[in-house]
């Protein structure tokens, strides 16, 4: 099952759209609110009809039917850390632009004023109403993921879409927000896997980004690039080729000299003069 209440959002934005369609079909040339009315053709009817139609049952297939799956860990893997995107943005742009919708059916039925502006309100206001919407369907089914292994976000609708970035192929994690998300208190985190180019995950419109994106940074270990850490013990010689000289240390040189002294003072002392 989702997280919140796609199928009863559906109903609430997507009702009055059909009530609508059905009144511009079938009732506004019997009943018109005003009495300089302009006709509507029956198709207008037939299309806010349909998308209100679209939007209610899209609210009860999200609700029921794609709901994410759990993530399937690997060996020695565990969650530290699962996101969902906000919502409330997302519902406050389709809510903003009801008011909108609102204004140009008043400026289109009641007022004289000519037919393209409030064809363009009512543009302007279905794109407002239906970006707001498809947002928040879409935070409704993304999840992101972070594990001890890897940063994942998986996205599902009709179908199953998975980015994942293991954690020692990640060389940048950036945090960044708009003002429309800042007037939530909400923030992205892009974690990429190149300095230029390569694949990015990006955790958009998360609360408190920060923490995520030190977490992600706190999961990161030094050795990601093939470092091998030095050992306290280990020596080595560098020659003028770079290599790993063989030659007698100072102590070897030392013990060298005092045996070929003992050397000589033997030979010295067992030779008898004639």
């Amino acid at each position: 099952m989702a997280r919140g209440l796609p199928a009863v959002w559906g109903s609430i934005f997507g009702g009055p759209m059909i009530a609508s369609g059905i009144y511009f079909y079938w009732f506004a040339a019997t009943y018109p609110l005003v009495a300089s009315q302009p006709e509507t053709p029956p198709s207008v009817g037939l299309i806010t009809m349909g998308f209100g139609l679209f939007i209610t049952g899209m609210g009860v297939y999200v609700h029921s039917v794609a709901a994410p799956e759990a993530l399937q860990l690997r060996d020695g893997e565990h969650i530290v850390e699962d996101r969902k995107p906000a919502q409330r943005n997302a519902l406050a742009e389709a809510g903003i632009a009801v008011p909108i919708l609102g204004l140009g059916g008043y400026l289109l039925y009641v007022t004289q004023r000519p037919l393209y502006q409030p064809t363009l309100v009512l543009a302007g206001g279905l794109f407002l109403f239906s970006r707001g919407l498809y947002r928040y369907w879409q935070n409704t089914l993304t999840t992101y993921f972070l594990t001890n292994q890897r940063v994942v976000e998986e996205y599902r609708f009709v179908s199953l879409r998975r980015n994942e970035v293991p954690l020692q192929k990640v060389r940048g994690v950036e945090e960044y927000r708009s003002v429309w998300d800042s007037l939530f208190g909400l923030g992205n985190v892009a974690v990429r896997s190149g300095a230029s180019g390569g694949l990015t995950i990006s955790i958009n419109q998360v609360y408190e980004p920060a923490e995520f994106g030190d977490l992600v940074r706190s999961e990161l270990t030094p050795e990601r690039d093939g470092d091998v850490p030095f050992e306290e013990g280990q020596t080595a010689t560098t020659g003028a080729t770079g290599g790993t000289s063989d030659s007698p240390t100072v102590a070897d040189a030392d013990d060298t000299t005092d045996n070929g002294s003992d050397a000589a003072s033997q030979s010295d002392s067992g030779a008898s003069p004639r």
